[in-house]
Protein backbone atom coordinates (compact mmCIF):
# COMPACT_ATOMS: atom_id res chain seq x y z
CA UNK A 1 0.00 0.00 0.00
CA UNK A 2 2.82 2.41 0.84
CA UNK A 3 4.49 1.72 -2.49
CA UNK A 4 1.26 2.32 -4.41
CA UNK A 5 0.89 5.60 -2.56
CA UNK A 6 4.45 6.74 -3.09
CA UNK A 7 5.48 5.47 -6.52
CA UNK A 8 2.23 4.04 -7.87
CA UNK A 9 0.98 0.59 -8.80
CA UNK A 10 2.66 0.57 -12.23
CA UNK A 11 6.09 1.07 -10.66
CA UNK A 12 5.58 -1.32 -7.73
CA UNK A 13 7.38 -4.61 -8.17
CA UNK A 14 7.01 -7.84 -6.21
CA UNK A 15 10.69 -7.48 -5.27
CA UNK A 16 9.99 -4.04 -3.80
CA UNK A 17 6.99 -5.39 -1.88
CA UNK A 18 9.10 -8.23 -0.50
CA UNK A 19 11.90 -5.86 0.46
CA UNK A 20 9.46 -3.47 2.19
CA UNK A 21 7.90 -6.41 4.08
CA UNK A 22 11.29 -7.88 4.98
CA UNK A 23 10.57 -11.21 3.28
CA UNK A 24 11.63 -13.10 0.17
CA UNK A 25 9.70 -12.77 -3.12
CA UNK A 26 8.56 -16.39 -2.74
CA UNK A 27 6.83 -15.48 0.51
CA UNK A 28 4.90 -12.70 -1.22
CA UNK A 29 3.84 -15.14 -3.96
CA UNK A 30 2.75 -17.71 -1.35
CA UNK A 31 0.33 -15.19 0.13
CA UNK A 32 -0.60 -13.50 -3.14
CA UNK A 33 -0.40 -15.91 -6.08
CA UNK A 34 -0.91 -13.15 -8.64
CA UNK A 35 -0.79 -9.40 -8.93
CA UNK A 36 -4.59 -9.11 -8.85
CA UNK A 37 -4.81 -10.75 -5.41
CA UNK A 38 -2.03 -8.51 -4.11
CA UNK A 39 -3.70 -5.42 -5.51
CA UNK A 40 -7.07 -6.50 -4.11
CA UNK A 41 -5.60 -6.95 -0.62
CA UNK A 42 -3.76 -3.64 -0.84
CA UNK A 43 -6.91 -1.83 -1.94
CA UNK A 44 -9.04 -3.45 0.75
CA UNK A 45 -6.53 -2.37 3.39
CA UNK A 46 -6.36 1.17 2.00
CA UNK A 47 -10.16 1.50 1.91
CA UNK A 48 -10.36 0.27 5.51
CA UNK A 49 -8.08 3.17 6.48
CA UNK A 50 -9.67 5.70 4.09
CA UNK A 51 -13.34 4.77 3.71
CA UNK A 52 -15.20 6.74 1.07
CA UNK A 53 -17.96 9.03 2.25
CA UNK A 54 -21.26 7.28 2.73
CA UNK A 55 -23.88 8.60 0.33
CA UNK A 56 -26.70 7.23 2.49
CA UNK A 57 -27.37 10.59 4.16
CA UNK A 58 -27.29 12.70 0.98
CA UNK A 59 -30.79 11.86 -0.34
CA UNK A 60 -32.18 12.91 3.05
CA UNK A 61 -31.05 16.49 2.37
CA UNK A 62 -34.16 17.88 0.68
CA UNK A 63 -32.68 20.95 -1.02
CA UNK A 64 -30.80 19.73 -4.14
CA UNK A 65 -28.15 22.48 -4.00
CA UNK A 66 -27.45 21.83 -0.31
CA UNK A 67 -27.25 18.06 -1.00
CA UNK A 68 -24.79 18.69 -3.84
CA UNK A 69 -22.58 20.98 -1.77
CA UNK A 70 -22.61 18.58 1.21
CA UNK A 71 -21.65 15.65 -1.01
CA UNK A 72 -18.89 17.63 -2.71
CA UNK A 73 -17.48 18.67 0.67
CA UNK A 74 -17.50 15.03 1.78
CA UNK A 75 -15.85 13.82 -1.42
CA UNK A 76 -13.27 16.59 -1.54
CA UNK A 77 -12.28 15.92 2.09
CA UNK A 78 -11.86 12.24 1.18
CA UNK A 79 -9.70 13.08 -1.84
CA UNK A 80 -7.46 15.28 0.28
CA UNK A 81 -7.10 12.53 2.92
CA UNK A 82 -4.61 10.66 0.70
CA UNK A 83 -4.24 12.72 -2.43
CA UNK A 84 -1.10 10.99 -3.68
CA UNK A 85 -2.79 7.59 -3.66
CA UNK A 86 -5.60 8.99 -5.80
CA UNK A 87 -3.09 10.60 -8.17
CA UNK A 88 -1.06 7.40 -8.53
CA UNK A 89 -3.95 4.97 -8.90
CA UNK A 90 -5.85 7.13 -11.37
CA UNK A 91 -2.66 7.59 -13.39
CA UNK A 92 -1.84 3.87 -13.39
CA UNK A 93 -5.29 2.28 -13.66
CA UNK A 94 -5.10 1.64 -17.40
CA UNK A 95 -1.48 0.48 -17.20
CA UNK A 96 -2.03 -2.27 -14.60
CA UNK A 97 -4.51 -4.98 -15.65
CA UNK A 98 -4.52 -6.31 -12.07
CA UNK A 99 -6.32 -3.12 -11.03
CA UNK A 100 -9.35 -3.86 -13.24
CA UNK A 101 -11.58 -5.46 -10.60
CA UNK A 102 -10.93 -2.76 -8.02
CA UNK A 103 -11.29 -0.01 -10.61
CA UNK A 104 -14.64 -1.44 -11.73
CA UNK A 105 -15.86 -1.63 -8.15
CA UNK A 106 -14.80 1.98 -7.57
CA UNK A 107 -16.62 3.04 -10.75
CA UNK A 108 -19.85 1.42 -9.55
CA UNK A 109 -19.51 3.04 -6.12
CA UNK A 110 -18.93 6.42 -7.75
CA UNK A 111 -22.03 5.98 -9.93
CA UNK A 112 -24.07 5.17 -6.81
CA UNK A 113 -22.75 8.33 -5.17
CA UNK A 114 -23.72 10.45 -8.17
CA UNK A 115 -27.17 8.85 -8.21
CA UNK A 116 -27.59 9.71 -4.51
CA UNK A 117 -26.59 13.30 -5.18
CA UNK A 118 -29.02 13.78 -8.09
CA UNK A 119 -31.88 11.84 -6.44
CA UNK A 120 -35.14 13.79 -6.27
CA UNK A 121 -33.86 16.72 -8.33
CA UNK A 122 -36.65 18.44 -10.26
CA UNK A 123 -35.01 18.29 -13.70
CA UNK A 124 -36.27 15.84 -16.30
CA UNK A 125 -35.19 14.73 -19.77
CA UNK A 126 -32.11 16.42 -21.26
CA UNK A 127 -31.82 18.77 -18.29
CA UNK A 128 -31.56 15.79 -15.94
CA UNK A 129 -28.86 14.19 -18.15
CA UNK A 130 -26.92 17.48 -18.12
CA UNK A 131 -27.21 17.71 -14.33
CA UNK A 132 -26.12 14.08 -13.88
CA UNK A 133 -23.14 14.58 -16.21
CA UNK A 134 -22.13 17.84 -14.52
CA UNK A 135 -22.53 16.24 -11.09
CA UNK A 136 -20.31 13.31 -12.05
CA UNK A 137 -17.72 15.75 -13.34
CA UNK A 138 -17.96 17.94 -10.22
CA UNK A 139 -17.66 14.92 -7.93
CA UNK A 140 -14.63 13.40 -9.65
CA UNK A 141 -11.14 13.36 -8.20
CA UNK A 142 -9.79 14.87 -11.42
CA UNK A 143 -12.06 17.90 -11.07
CA UNK A 144 -11.16 18.41 -7.41
CA UNK A 145 -7.48 18.08 -8.25
CA UNK A 146 -7.70 20.52 -11.16
CA UNK A 147 -9.58 23.12 -9.12
CA UNK A 148 -7.47 22.89 -5.97
CA UNK A 149 -3.98 21.83 -6.97
CA UNK A 150 -3.80 23.28 -10.45
CA UNK A 151 -6.24 26.16 -9.97
CA UNK A 152 -5.13 27.13 -6.47
CA UNK A 153 -8.62 27.10 -4.94
CA UNK A 154 -9.31 25.91 -1.44
CA UNK A 155 -11.89 23.16 -0.98
CA UNK A 156 -14.77 25.53 -0.23
CA UNK A 157 -14.02 27.60 -3.34
CA UNK A 158 -13.81 24.37 -5.36
CA UNK A 159 -17.22 23.31 -3.99
CA UNK A 160 -18.70 26.66 -5.01
CA UNK A 161 -17.26 26.50 -8.53
CA UNK A 162 -18.26 22.87 -9.09
CA UNK A 163 -21.76 23.44 -7.67
CA UNK A 164 -22.09 26.49 -9.92
CA UNK A 165 -21.35 24.31 -12.92
CA UNK A 166 -24.07 21.85 -11.91
CA UNK A 167 -26.53 24.68 -11.35
CA UNK A 168 -25.69 26.09 -14.79
CA UNK A 169 -26.24 22.64 -16.32
CA UNK A 170 -29.71 22.57 -14.80
CA UNK A 171 -30.72 25.76 -16.58
CA UNK A 172 -28.69 25.44 -19.79
CA UNK A 173 -30.81 25.08 -22.87
CA UNK A 174 -34.03 26.04 -21.14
Amino acid sequence: MELHGSIGPARTTISAVAERAGVQRATVYRHFPDEASLFGACSAHWFSLHPPPSPSRWPGIAAPDERLRTALRDLYAWYSSDEQMFVNTSRDAELVPAMAAVTESERRTFEEMVAAIVANRPERGRARRRVAAATAHAASFATWHALTRQGGLDDEEAVAVAAGMVEAAASAGS
